[in-house]
């Protein structure tokens, strides 16, 4: 039976859940696995799991119900290893890696901020910006439109102006709000999305954190800035983010909300 890995945390951890109900239909037992000064939060992994509404909130009832009394490494959904020996393998393998980063995630939540442009406003601010683009056009409208070659070479001028002003953002995002944080995650491209940014953030300063994303937000009326959190740390666990090595995650969790 493959076991399924909510998260690891240590062995004297004050209230870990062991009993609850997790993943599957009917929901499998959590078990505790301890190995030395370490313990993973499990159960038995059900067959053909998939990113279900039902099973994602037990995953994430699972992991909240832990971190609730003490530091937890969260796993994402769907990592999954060929069994028990296997996970206190991992667990004695990575003792000192895996006990470092309770010490480094303790008392911290993630935050993922994903921004995009409001298309008409950054083409605003890209053709007043760009006098060469401006005269192009303005020259275009002055003769009907322009010919083919004319509206291909404004249209492809419009689209690097916008990219690199992309890039510009998306940097000026990270720079603005990585002061308020304890680290930081760059997310894998996503359609849509200029930036997609993690932030650890101490749980005390969450405050101080949003009212950061707030003062940008409105410095960059051009931008849509989504906040999501507060979050367990899944992009700042290693190995991964996704899991532990020996383990498959075959689902995503949050699109960490990547």
């Amino acid at each position: 039976m493959s076991t399924y890995v909510y998260g690891i945390t240590a062995a004297a951890h004050p209230s870990l859940p062991e009993g609850m109900g997790g993943v599957g239909d009917p929901p499998r037992p959590v078990r505790i696995l301890k190995e030395g000064d370490l313990a993973a939060v499990v159960s038995d992994a059900p067959e053909g799991l998939r990113p279900k509404r039902k099973d994602l909130l037990a995953h994430q009832g699972v992991l909240a119900e832990t971190e609730a009394a003490g530091s937890v490494l969260p796993m994402r959904f769907g990592s999954v290893a060929p069994d028990d020996d296997s996970v206190t393998g991992v667990l004695a393998e990575r003792a000192d890696h895996y006990a470092e980063r309770l010490r480094a995630l303790d008392g911290k939540v993630e935050y993922n901020i994903k921004a995009s442009h409001v298309e008409e406003a950054v083409l605003h601010q890209v053709m007043a910006g760009n006098p060469e683009l401006r005269a192009l056009a303005e020259s275009n409208r002055k003769a009907g439109g322009g010919s083919y070659e004319q509206r291909l070479r404004l249209g492809e001028m419009v689209v690097a102006a916008v990219r690199a002003r992309e890039a510009e953002d998306a940097v000026e995002l990270c720079e603005a709000l990585q002061t308020e944080a304890a680290d930081v995650s760059v997310g894998p491209e996503s359609t849509g999305w200029l930036a997609n940014v993690s932030f650890l953030v101490a749980q005390d300063s969450a405050g101080t954190f949003l009212a950061a994303v707030e003062r940008f937000r409105a410095g960059h009326p051009h931008l849509e800035v989504r906040a999501n959190g507060p979050l367990p740390p899944y992009s700042f666990v290693e190995p991964g983010p996704s899991a532990p090595a020996g383990t498959t995650a075959p689902g995503a969790q949050n699109g960490s909300e990547r």
